[in-house]
């Protein structure tokens, strides 16, 4: 009985490795020649934590872009520059000479409040007045005459009528400070309903990256990643937001692309700060297995009874164990198995 060496190939983890394919039950003379035959190249079994990565192109910015859209028609009568930033209780911009002032919320404007008003959007307004240091009110989700009365104090501040009704359009809800991207309206133009006036972002820097749907992967929420600066520098970031956005196509005979939009943000806001707009590389850890055996993918051997083994050697002898393999990551493989332990000697096959 003779026994074959057959070289095949091993797909893992979207990666190639070669391996040998063998029949350890095999008792002939030949099987003994190779048994006794020492490999020629070796490794050792290593001891480490395996991380699955993939870098990915980002951009550098202030994150997500909005646009604050009018909800009245009239006059545009002023608008900030753009990269403004402004705060709450400031103007964001002006129709007919009626200011829309940036507050505090998740939640969008959708209606105007008055006394007998309650929800979410009640309480957010509630929570600005307070903080701009208007009293008299319960801060909770419900519009009460009080509410009125301190909304009357803060429209005689601003130069308003005092009627004591918020009317729609004339705030913007934004989760915090707010940086001007780019302007839309010019003063002294006419503006109608629902028509842009300003795109807004946020002003902490953060990298925007957009992934392939196949990559979805990747994007864990609060998942670490690592930011690569333009000057080489590595800086530490967190995924903060995973959405879908549509790309429209090119041309007619194009389909739209679907991309996974993922928002890094930067805690170390000093390390990027001489950074305006710029090119960034991402890299993402899809998996990680710590302090975990591991070998070269190229050590594994096809057993021909089923599944991997590696060749173990100690020098003067080597022999076939069976492998359970883990993760598979840059060229690295993830082993366990009777007999495998850190320093262990296995060959490769050439």
């Amino acid at each position: 009985m003779r026994r074959a060496l057959t070289a095949v190939v091993v797909l893992a983890a979207g990666g190639a490795a070669s391996a040998f394919l063998v029949n350890r039950g095999d008792t002939s003379q030949a099987a003994d020649q190779a048994a006794v035959a020492l490999p020629v190249n070796t490794t050792k079994v290593t001891q480490q934590t395996l991380k699955d990565t993939e870098t990915a192109d980002g951009e550098l910015g202030f994150g997500t872009t909005s646009a604050a859209v009018n909800r009245a028609a009239g006059t545009i009568t002023a608008v900030p520059d753009s990269g403004q930033e402004l705060k709450r209780g400031e103007t964001v911009y002006s129709v007919d000479n009626k200011p829309t002032t940036l507050l505090y919320g998740a939640l969008p404007a959708y209606r105007r409040l008055l006394d007998g008003s309650e929800g979410q959007d009640v309480l957010q307004l509630e929570q600005n007045l307070s903080a701009m240091g208007y009293t008299g009110f319960t801060v909770d989700d419900e519009y009460t005459d009080a509410t009125a009365e301190a909304v009357e104090e803060w429209q005689e501040d601003l130069g308003l009528d005092e009627t004591g009704v918020v009317e729609l359009g004339s705030v913007l809800f934004a989760p915090g400070h707010i940086r001007v991207d780019s302007v839309a309206a010019q003063e002294g133009s006419p503006l109608g309903p629902n028509q842009n006036v300003l795109t807004y972002t946020g002003t902490t820097k953060a990298v925007t990256v957009q992934l392939d749907a196949a990559d979805q992967r990747l994007a864990k929420p609060k998942s670490k990643v690592d930011i690569t600066l333009p000057d080489g520098k590595v800086v530490p970031g967190r995924v903060e937001k995973v959405s879908t956005v549509i790309i429209p196509a090119e041309s007619q005979d194009k389909d739209p692309e679907t991309k996974v939009e993922v928002i890094v943000a930067v805690d170390d806001q000093k390390a990027v700060a001489a950074w305006g707009l710029a090119s960034v590389d991402v890299t993402f850890t899809a998996s990680e297995r710590k302090n975990v055996l591991t070998v070269p993918v190229a050590a594994l051997v096809a057993l021909r009874e089923g599944g991997f083994g590696l060749e173990v050697t100690d020098g003067t002898a080597s022999s076939y164990l069976p492998v359970k393999t883990g993760l598979f990551a840059n060229g690295q493989v993830e082993v366990s198995g009777a007999g495998i332990k850190a320093g262990t000697v296995v060959g490769i096959p050439k």
